[in-house]
């Protein structure tokens, strides 16, 4: 998506003339949701557990590391894990399984990432359910699917709700147009866990009642080069250095925080979420070190120049989240 509304930061005049047109919204969406939940409207059976983790607000929040840690674990505790997604930004239509090789304009950058960090099948598809059982045709191994996203995707029957919020994504805490959520707060009482990143505030806290929360960390020390992948070096090597900070990703302010809090000048160079980048976005500054996030150097790693970094990180998220998506795995394996 491009850049959000600055309006949905405050609750000034323009997010106040679009409050009808998020009446309207909140309404079709009550209405969706309550057919779903009530069985006027079944969702697609899958033959196999799955687990989304979504967000209730537009824009980035989080949710690609926090997939990448819970296939992790899933494996660790003898689950074998597949990916689907909705492949925003790519041009792939219906179900299609993701190689880590693939190309992110045609699959999506998110997909692409997942594939290569994970070593998992992948598949993107707009209809959830068709992907997954594409996906279960292609690798029948697959005994639990983690849906990078759809939390609002109801036609996708799941048995775990993981909800990621980064409270700064909420933003004036009306619905869209007027503000950025898809769903109200309300929403998130009727998760199963609530990732964290970040504090969340009393007023947030307030609608999540008994639903555990895990607070998360994004962590990294090191950064690869994206010609010579085989090349590392340690954040310390640049501490004091002039870096040029590049992010294309929903709250790049986070990632160029990060980076000056372990020691480097940052100049940062923020473009909108999900961009397409070209060689001529990294034609500056020559010589100077650019570092990159993981999503967005799998987009630049063909044409990088040779002074560009990727700053890989990893979610680092409290045990009571595992520790209730495995729970409620095991319950769901036992009413089977």
């Amino acid at each position: 998506m491009g850049k959000a509304p600055d309006f949905w930061q405050a609750r000034s005049l323009p997010a106040v003339l679009l409050l009808p047109l998020a009446g309207v919204f909140a309404i079709l969406a009550w209405v969706r949701r309550t057919l779903y939940r009530s069985g006027l409207v079944r969702a697609a059976p899958v033959p196999v557990s799955v687990i989304v983790v979504g967000n209730i607000s537009v824009g980035g929040s989080g949710k690609t590391p926090v997939v990448v840690w819970l296939v992790e674990r899933l494996r660790e505790a003898g689950f074998r894990p597949g990916i689907v997604s909705r492949g925003y930004g790519g041009k792939s239509s219906g179900a299609a399984l993701v190689v880590p090789d693939a190309d992110p304009a045609i699959f999506g950058d998110e997909p692409v990432l997942l594939a290569r960090l994970t070593k998992c099948p992948v598949v993107v598809g707009a209809d959830r359910p068709a992907a997954v059982m594409s996906l279960l045709h292609a690798h029948p191994e697959c005994d639990v699917i983690v849906s990078d996203d759809g939390l609002q995707h109801y036609r996708l029957r799941r048995d775990v709700e993981v909800v990621v919020i980064d409270e700064r994504t909420l933003g004036n805490r009306w619905l869209l147009p007027a503000g950025p959520l898809r769903e109200g707060l309300w929403r998130l009482r009727s998760a199963d866990v609530i990732v964290a990143h970040g504090d969340l505030s009393s007023h947030v806290r307030d609608y999540l009642g008994a639903v555990p929360v895990a607070s998360m960390n994004l962590e990294g020390d090191r950064l690869v080069s994206l010609g010579m992948p085989s090349e590392t070096r340690t954040i310390s090597d640049f501490a004091g250095m002039r870096v040029h900070a590049v992010a294309g990703i929903g709250h790049p302010e986070r990632f160029f925080a990060q980076l000056g809090a372990m020691g480097l000048n940052v100049v940062p160079h923020a473009f909108p979420d999900h961009h397409r980048f070209s060689a001529g976005d990294l034609a500056f500054a020559p010589g100077e070190p650019k570092i990159l996030t993981a999503k967005d150097a799998v987009k630049c790693k063909a044409f990088a120049p040779s002074d560009a970094w990727e700053f890989p990180v990893t979610a680092q998220i409290e045990p009571i989240a595992l520790e209730r998506i495995l729970e409620k795995l095991s319950h769901g394996r036992q009413a089977a």
